[in-house]
């Protein structure tokens, strides 16, 4: 993890992630493993994600007496997964949150350009009302993020938070610049891109490793 950290940019070095994340680099982590690992960050990621989510105060009856409480105020939370690889990522913050709408965005790079082309957009209702947590493992380029988040203004989301595993001064500086009032959450910032657009040192591609395939 480096030291990069602007303003709209939170690296979580809490401890557990730190070490999860060593373990999900490895090369010789199997694809069981990987899975596994990715949908423990993701849990730990959401975690500070909601943290800002909005509460009210509701009457109810324990087993000994009635008091006010707080719970989530709703509709408040939606999950939008950039396909493929954000479904891994999905997965987890489902489990602390099941109650999340969840959207999907389909986008493919194209391997001469970099640029990201949509193939694939559906979202819930009311998506205006809600946090949108946008996952993709990987904030590369940020070209593909970008366009994810220019795709769900377009369709009236306004409250937007970027989560990644990992992440590149290059990328959290392209989303700065189109997108703001946009803030990143990533478990690491990664020092370069290779000529692939890869993130490096990384972790390979994280779909290929999630979904088995090449």
């Amino acid at each position: 993890m480096t030291a990069y950290n602007p303003a709209h940019l939170t690296v979580l070095d809490h401890p557990l992630i730190q070490h999860k994340l060593t373990l999900l680099r490895r090369a010789d982590t199997s694809t069981a493993s990987f899975r596994t690992l990715v949908r423990e960050l993701s849990l730990l990621m959401c975690y500070e994600a909601t943290r800002h989510l909005p509460l009210e105060t509701v009457a109810i009856t324990t087993p000994l007496e009635t008091m006010l409480s707080k719970q989530l105020a709703g509709p408040a939370l939606c999950f939008i997964s950039i396909l493929r690889a954000g479904n891994g990522l999905l997965d987890g913050m489902l489990d602390l949150a099941p109650f999340a709408a969840v959207g999907h965005i389909g986008l493919y790079r194209d391997p001469e350009t970099l640029e990201a082309v949509e193939y694939y957009l559906k979202l819930p209702a009311r998506i205006s009302d809600r946090l949108c947590i946008v996952v993709d493992p990987m904030l590369a380029t940020g070209h593909s993020a970008a366009v994810a988040l220019t795709r769900l203004k377009e369709e009236g989301a306004k409250n937007i938070l970027f989560s990644c595993l990992l992440s590149t001064p290059h990328g959290i500086e392209h989303l700065k610049k189109t997108h703001p009032d946009v803030s990143v959450i990533t478990c690491a910032t990664d020092p370069r891109l290779d000529d692939h657009g890869y993130i490096r040192p990384g972790l390979g591609d994280a779909g290929n490793r999630l979904f088995k395939t090449r």
